[in-house]
């Protein structure tokens, strides 16, 4: 049996679907899925699609220059655009609704940019195995009618990853990021400041070796999480002495490590049920 079944058909799908949309701006943000997404519709549609990333205190440099790279890699066209989710209060508030107010604000400069230059839909790269996670933003997509055309050819994350690995595209295996806000606790205003010292602390991680992980900011306490297959190496008084010394440079009082490992989104253990419900 084939570990991945249909995915020719669903791979025709999404060219169906990239045909029928016109002259399309992709959403990237040169993760796995608006990577493949990008590449795609650049082998489908050529000239008439164009990737935006949205540029923010909240996109890591080290993301922006990775994306970028890719682009000039493949010939993807490219262009960059600023989003001020900085501006909005119930942005900086950082409840459970932070990721909608960020993609209602992503949308909203992309609709703009696409009436400007005369492009006829906006796509974002989420997939099937999203719907079942807590994704406040796939509520503003919907409001702005963004098209999805991975999750609508029924593409899962690990269909994507084989897709790009039989490409040969060197994003097949990056981990999973999300935005820097997503590091900072419900409840804690999401500030400039606070998107910095993640953004040093998760630098400063990566240069020592590890690949998976998320630098969670809790105030005073810094909780780091390792991806499991690496957590050993995390898990030694040598590297406990380096963690302390790093993050202790950044201004938080105590520096903590995580024994479950990376999670994806494990902020959202702190909401209420009915929350997690309402944002799916």
């Amino acid at each position: 049996m084939q570990p991945f079944p249909n995915l020719a058909a669903k791979r025709a799908l999404l060219d169906q679907q990239f045909q029928a949309l016109g002259r399309t701006l992709v959403a990237y943000s040169g993760g796995v899925d608006s990577a493949f997404l990008a590449w795609a519709a650049h082998q489908i549609v050529g000239a008439d699609m164009l990737a935006v990333i949205a540029d923010s205190p909240s996109l890591a440099r080290a993301q922006l220059a990775d994306a970028t790279a890719f682009a000039g890699e493949q010939g993807i066209p490219l262009e960059i655009i600023l989003t001020d989710e900085l501006d909005r209060p119930e942005y900086v508030r950082n409840d459970s609704s932070r990721c909608f107010h960020c993609k209602d604000e992503l949308f909203t400069a992309m609709e703009e940019f696409r009436a400007q230059r005369g492009f006829d839909s906006i796509a974002y790269g989420v997939n099937v195995d999203d719907q079942g996670d807590f994704r406040p933003g796939q509520r503003a997509a919907e409001q702005h009618r963004v098209a999805a055309p991975l999750r609508d050819a029924g593409l899962t994350k690990q269909e994507i990853r084989e897709l790009s690995r039989a490409a040969g595209l060197r994003i097949w295996d990056k981990p999973a990021s999300a935005c820097l806000s997503s590091r900072i606790e419900y409840g804690r205003e999401v500030t400039r400041e606070a998107l910095s010292v993640v953004e040093q602390g998760e630098d400063a991680v990566r240069s020592l070796g590890f690949r998976q992980f998320r630098v969670r900011h809790h105030g005073d306490i810094v909780r780091i999480e390792i991806a499991r297959e690496e957590l050993a190496r995390a898990l030694t008084t040598e590297m406990a002495a380096e963690f302390t010394r790093i993050f202790k440079a950044l201004g938080f009082k105590f520096v903590t490590l995580d024994l479950e490992g990376f999670r994806s989104g494990s902020m959202n253990a702190l909401l209420a049920a009915d929350v997690l419900t309402r944002g799916r």
